[in-house]
């Protein structure tokens, strides 16, 4: 990996979650680099806390169900800990950019302006912005009934929340009765107290693009394109690519949102044609294939959280490719529920047989941190006992450190409430 922007001091970073991937990839790039490394999260068995990087874990409640409880948590360590950088790695940044006065001075911290942030979280508020830019995305239509879906769907679409992650809120419609569960799914959850997007559903190669920005201005940008899905919508196999035109219009989307920090995009690109965005993610979204391409987008995060300007980057290495063996062994039990498969799976990833021939691991690098065996292997015995469990395991990731309607909801009320006086949890060493 890129060493060109490592300072010799290392930092203390606190991580604002442990469960997903992208923590999991952050997690090593940070220790790789010499950071020290604390993590907080709602689940003590989290995917994190599994890594010889994570010098001490912390038990925190669960964003979703307690916000302010969340904040409250997070406030308290910083003024008990000192810490360099508080990193949100996932939708935890939401929160944060709703109270960025309180941060200040207390650690380095880098995000936008909340309404910035709020424009690249919410779906809705995306393809507006698109739309404002003339820059390229399916035909979409925004409904807010049931009835208004059924009357602007036509098949094949996506209908998607306005907010969601991990392909949470997502129904792939082809028919009447696809149409019709998707329209009880979201009358039964109360979907339509926020807007719901209708796009026409496009054929083609789903690529991601993930950027670093300093006060609007392009420091260093990834892409990557998928070879073979995994489970809940990411990524099994992907491969680096060069994509000019995508950079070009990343850079345009942060100048236009003042954009301070990561900044991440979903786009297909159909046959013969060019990209559609379809998706955008306010962080980085598993930053590890983006260093192993010689990029370290999470140090380049580090120094601009720390009120640094640093320059911008040299491009990431084409044709790498980069494979998470947990993604494609459950996505094999979820596509195909048989132990042989699972077993053909496991057997291809351990020797590096096709397609993992000439790849490389980067959720779980065993040959850095060991300790990242023992997810796999327990996900890999767990599902060569029940191949069912695949769809169940593979939802763990949507877990309560994220968000839901209900508690965006609060966080964006006007009263948002003072965190109450009392610590949550507890913390103990990783």
């Amino acid at each position: 990996m890129a060493d060109q922007l490592h300072d010799e001091k290392p930092l203390r970073v606190l991580l604002s979650e442990g469960s997903s991937t992208s923590a999991r990839e952050a997690i090593t790039m940070l220790g790789l680099a010499g950071h020290i490394v604390e993590v907080c999260d709602p689940s003590p068995v989290c995917l994190g806390r599994f890594s010889r990087f994570v010098g001490k874990f912390h038990r925190c409640p669960a964003l979703g169900d307690d916000p302010a409880g969340y904040l409250s948590f997070i406030e308290t360590l910083l003024a008990e800990r000192p810490f360099d950088v508080l990193l949100p790695i996932h939708e935890q940044g939401f929160l944060f950019a709703r109270v960025s006065e309180r941060f200040k001075g207390c650690t380095g911290l880098a995000l936008p302006s909340f309404e910035s942030y709020r424009a690249a979280h919410s779906k809705a508020g995306f393809n507006r912005l698109l739309g404002e830019l003339d820059l390229p995305q399916p035909p979409t239509r925004i409904v807010k009934s049931a009835g208004e879906l059924r009357d602007a769907a036509y098949f094949p679409c996506v209908v998607k929340t306005s907010i969601g992650t991990a392909s949470r809120g997502i129904w792939f419609v082809r028919n009447d009765a696809g149409l019709e569960h998707a329209a009880q799914d979201l009358e039964a959850s109360q979907g339509f107290a926020d807007e719901v997007l209708v796009q026409d559903l496009v054929a083609g190669t789903t690529e991601k693009a993930q950027a670093v920005f300093c006060r609007g201005k392009l420091l260093g940008f990834h892409a990557s394109k998928q070879l073979a899905g995994g489970a809940g919508g990411g990524e099994a196999i992907k491969q680096s690519v060069r994509r000019p035109l995508v950079r070009a219009h990343v850079a345009t989307i942060g100048e236009r949102l003042g954009w301070h920090g990561a900044l991440s995009v979903d786009t297909i690109v159909p046959d013969g044609g060019t990209h559609l965005f379809i998706d955008c993610n306010p962080r980085l979204v598993e930053p590890m294939s983006a260093g192993l391409a010689g990029l370290d987008l999470v140090e380049l995060l580090l120094q601009v959280s720390q009120g640094k300007a640093p320059q911008p980057a040299p491009e990431s290495r084409e044709g790498l490719r980069t494979h998470l063996a947990m993604q494609a062994v459950l996505g094999c039990a979820v596509q195909c529920g048989t132990r042989r498969e699972i077993f053909r799976q496991c057997v291809a990833i351990a020797a590096g047989h096709e397609p993992y021939a000439d790849s490389v691991e980067e959720l779980t690098p065993l040959r850095h941190d060991w300790i990242s065996a023992i997810p796999l292997a327990m996900t890999a015995f767990a599902l060569l006992a029940n191949p069912r469990l695949g769809s169940k395991l593979s939802k763990k990731g949507w877990g309560t450190h994220l968000l839901g309607a209900r508690s965006i909801r609060f966080i964006e009320s006007e009263n948002f409430p003072e965190p109450p006086e009392k610590s949550y949890g507890a913390s103990f060493s990783g």
